[in-house]
């Protein structure tokens, strides 16, 4: 499937502005010490999307501080061990970004960060969705923060389509013809099997269900005054009502994520948050992800970085 992002970029709503010395003089001039630490408070807005990703509860079928969700081979430490392992990754992805690194560059940090993540947990998959997911935004954050552009989400989404949109494409189309060199994640192998969009396919196109549907959604419910754990069950369960989620597909095949998007749906269709017995339905919904085993794990990564884009646009 071939997606047009390079038309997308061009569209003027989704171009970056640029300040005319950014212009003259290419990047602003900045210390060292100041790059390093604006890198350092990216990387720990991604490790705190995380956490907070994983102490949301109710979250149907994943894993939080309550319990494991419909996993039996992960746990809240084994999340723990994996987010303590990335600290490195998103300062050095953000550090590459603000270099206007090539998404070759970025993709190895991401190969290593996933090698590194696979050696703390001894194996188990805890975050690979995350690493790419959140890696990218980080390094879009990195690029517009070196440019003394905006950390809004319209201009991130336009920095990940304008800078990297085309390399994310082919890559995209390299895995689909390439045959597998390394062992293929369970995600990958649902997509291709299904013939359903990945995570690859999603970034290509400059996230749209992160950017709109769950961010909207988040800020919609955070803006009614229902707070910070309200507009993230809303978010993720837009989520799960939206997106062809590969991991409910390695699970269950398309009945899985019929299931899920159904439960989903009936969430948002009865108010979400805004009903008075919100938390109940939620529960309900996991406790019946998790007699089936199903978990949306990639609605989870798209929710962490929700998490990340409403914190990135505090950062100055």
């Amino acid at each position: 499937m071939k997606i047009d992002v390079t038309s997308a970029a061009r569209h003027p709503a989704l171009r970056p502005p640029a300040s005319p010395q950014l212009r003259r003089h290419g990047l602003p001039q900045q210390s060292a010490r100041q790059q390093q630490a604006f890198c350092q408070q990216v990387a720990r807005l991604a490790l705190r999307s995380l956490y907070r990703e994983l102490q949301l509860y109710p979250k149907p079928g994943l894993v939080s501080l309550v319990d494991n969700g419909s996993h039996s081979d992960m746990d809240a430490g084994t999340f723990m061990r994996s987010l303590f392992s990335l600290r490195h990754y998103f300062v050095r992805i953000t550090q590459a970004g603000m270099a206007g690194k090539e998404f070759a560059v970025l993709r190895q940090l991401g190969i290593s960060a996933e090698q590194t993540m696979l050696k703390a947990t001894a194996g188990v998959n805890t975050h690979r969705g995350a690493i790419f997911c959140l890696g990218m935004l980080c390094a879009a954050a990195g690029y517009c923060h070196g440019r003394s552009m905006s950390l809004s989400a319209p201009a991130i989404r336009a920095t990940l389509l304008i800078q990297w949109g085309d390399a994310l494409t082919r890559h995209m189309q390299e895995r689909a013809a390439i045959p597998h060199c390394v062992e293929p994640s369970h995600g990958r192998l649902a997509a291709e099997k299904y013939a359903v969009s990945g995570a690859s396919e999603e970034a290509a196109l400059g996230f749209p269900s992160l950017f709109e549907a769950a961010l909207p959604r988040f800020l919609s419910t955070l803006g009614a005054g229902r707070g910070y754990d309200a507009a993230a069950v809303d978010a993720l369960f837009v989520l799960m009502a939206s997106i062809s989620d590969t991991n409910l597909y390695h699970r269950g095949g398309p009945a899985a994520v019929d299931k899920v998007k159904t439960c989903a749906r009936a969430f948002l269709e009865m108010g979400g948050s805004a009903t008075k017995d919100w938390r109940e339905h939620a529960i309900s919904c996991h406790k019946v992800f998790i007699q089936d085993k199903l978990s949306p794990g990639g609605a989870a990564d798209l929710l962490a970085a929700t998490y990340l884009l409403h914190g990135l646009s505090y950062l100055r």
